[in-house]
């Protein structure tokens, strides 16, 4: 997958990394576009759940729906968007650190674009997103190394 390419490292188990970032809940709390999250089937997270996910982009908020397509738990995933014209591709893997008291976070992330997503892609969504990322890191690394969550 090419596109964009982040690593963190994070000073907290695993276990924890997993449990926050798996939850589509949490989505607006670390990923500064995103306005709100819901899983749109019943049970936990997994393979084939659907997430509606909606975010802030350029001017506007763009409600998108993504599917789970790669789960191992406690070690990666993989969500894909099934809708819209900006359909994003996102793969995350967890390695332990330290003997599982620190963790390795790796995170790839690419876009598929459909009628005005071709225009939207390059001019708005992946400048907006290599401004957020960094930002996103932050958050994430704050909400699990300070509060715990």
């Amino acid at each position: 997958m090419s596109g964009f390419h982040e690593e963190i490292d994070l000073d907290c188990r695993p276990e924890d990394v997993w449990t926050y970032v798996i939850d589509p809940t949490h989505l607006p709390e670390w990923q500064a576009s995103a306005v709100s999250a819901e899983q749109l089937d019943d049970g936990p997270f997994g393979l084939g759940s659907r997430v509606r996910v909606t975010r802030h982009v350029g001017r506007r908020d763009m409600p998108m729906t993504m599917e789970c397509t790669q789960y191992e738990p406690y070690r990666s995933w993989s969500v894909r968007g099934i809708d819209g014209p900006v359909r994003g591709s996102f793969h995350a893997e967890i390695t332990p650190l330290d003997d599982g008291r620190r963790t390795h976070l790796t995170m790839d992330l690419d876009f598929d674009a459909r009628g005005i997503g071709k225009v939207l892609v390059p001019l708005v969504v992946r400048p907006q997103v290599r401004k957020e990322l960094p930002q996103n890191e932050r958050l994430l690394k704050q909400r699990l190394e300070h509060t715990g969550a």
